[in-house]
């Protein structure tokens, strides 16, 4: 089935953006363009929290959880496009509204704020650990502080490059910034497999305060165990590094001839190339570091190679141009609630509007909200330096509800057919496998906070 011109310029998300195409369909995506798009969107910060995720459930499991997650990703993008064409929605939130009401709508706010919010996060964690390094490597007399090191990073970067590229009027500013970001994670990719190949690499163990040095280990324990038990944490890890709902609608709604068909190619195409990448991070981290792989692959390699400190820097670069998008979500998500709680609006008044759609308004509320969301995540990350922890709390708090659960329901309350037909039963089951690992990831998260 082919969506219209006029069937998208009706639907909730991306109207004005195919009303301003008009004629010119050179400005819509070709098939191989939105899958490079989507590419972008899904390939990003959680790749290089993959070795972890294997040292948690163990290498053969994790690499067959990897498989899973990747192909139950695919049958949820998927999934939502269908919801769309079933209620005339083409939005997240439309979809959830339509067949959950505004309960339906609030819970995915909750959750798309949650999302980013936790991401932002993990980006000051990452730059904060992957700069602090390299200024080490040239100031060794600071490592004997490195907390504040890491503290100053995050808060030099938060003030002099975050906050201006967060107040921009409208996102289609960093659009190009993806292709330089992509390019970033696979000449890192490429680094690290040179360096599993070659040999020549130590291992970070700990940071000595006495000796005000890092130490290295050559042995591992507990290596190349084929199941742990830690499956939930790692789930988490990889559904974060798999995340890319949030861009569904969009990239969707950009493609020439859009239709089911092309769609589920597209997906196809995108999620394989990502899985292929993510798999290769985690194989390659995991067989140099193996039980000894942090969060952060990077942070597990010796600070004065030089090769991994520039790679630092371009994930840090690519990190820098990520931060933003997140950013405006949030934005928009307590924007749009402050509105409705301030007007006492029902969602239907403004249920066009997508949470992740930017606008071009940079009012001094605008403002006043983003400097707040870039405090309150600053104040927050220097909480925790281990990446691991922030991922898996992403994963489960946020991701695998978002990516797994909803999309789910949404498609068995719009779908027409009994509960145990055959239309349905596959959305029965990828409900029900959020559910479990949510569940799971909430006794997770409870003795993780008690701990």
């Amino acid at each position: 089935m082919t969506i219209s011109r006029a069937d998208m310029m009706g639907s909730d998300y991306g109207g004005d953006l195919l009303n301003d195409a008009g004629a010119k369909s050179d400005s819509l995506s070709s098939l191989p363009q939105a899958a490079f798009n989507y590419i972008n969107s899904i390939v990003g910060s959680g790749v290089i929290g993959i070795p972890y995720a294997f040292h948690k459930a163990g290498f053969g499991l994790g690499l067959m959880l990897l498989i899973l997650v990747a192909y139950v990703t695919d049958y949820s993008l998927i999934l939502m496009v269908r919801c769309g064409h079933m209620c005339g929605r083409f939005s997240y939130p439309g979809i959830m509204e339509a067949a959950y009401g505004k309960w339906g709508y609030y819970l995915l706010s909750i959750l798309q704020f949650t999302y980013p919010f936790l991401a932002m996060i993990s980006y000051n964690v990452v730059v904060g650990d992957t700069l602090s390094k390299v200024l080490v490597r040239f100031m060794p007399t600071w490592g004997a502080s490195m907390g504040a090191v890491r503290a100053a990073v995050v808060f030099v970067v938060t003030i002099g490059i975050i906050a201006p590229l967060c107040l921009y009027k409208n996102v289609s500013r960093l659009a190009r910034a993806s292709f330089l970001s992509l390019v970033c994670v696979v000449f890192i990719l490429f680094a690290v497999v040179c360096k599993l190949i070659s040999g020549e690499y130590n291992v970070v163990d700990l940071y000595d305060e006495s000796s005000r040095f890092f130490s290295h280990r050559s042995g591992t324990q507990n290596s190349w165990e084929f199941a742990n038990a830690d499956i939930v944490p790692a789930t988490g890890v990889m559904a974060f590094a798999f995340m890319c709902h949030h861009n569904t609608f969009i990239i969707y709604q950009s493609m020439r001839n859009a239709s089911l068909d092309r769609w589920e190619r597209v997906t196809h195409i995108s999620l394989a190339f990502a899985w292929s990448v993510a798999a290769l991070f985690g194989i390659a981290g995991y067989s140099m570091f193996r039980s000894l792989s942090q969060g952060d692959l990077l942070e597990n390699f010796c600070w004065t190679d030089d090769l991994m400190n520039f790679c630092r820097v371009l994930f840090s670069f690519s990190i820098l141009l990520t931060f933003p998008f997140e950013c405006f979500v949030s934005r928009e998500i307590v924007k749009t609630q402050l509105q409705r709680f301030i007007t006492s609006e029902l969602p239907e008044l403004d249920k066009e509007k997508d949470p992740s759609q930017q606008t071009e308004d940079n009012d001094r509320h605008s403002m006043i909200i983003t400097l707040s969301i870039l405090f309150l995540a600053f104040i927050i990350s220097p909480m925790t330096d281990c990446l691991g922890s922030v991922l898996e709390l992403n994963g489960i708090l946020a991701a695998i509800p978002l990516a797994y659960v909803l999309p789910g329901l949404a498609f068995i309350q719009l779908e027409p057919h009994s509960l145990y037909s055959r239309e349905k039963l596959p959305a029965v089951a990828l409900v029900t496998f959020g559910v479990i690992f949510t569940i799971a990831g909430e006794y997770f998260v409870f003795f993780y906070i008690i701990s």
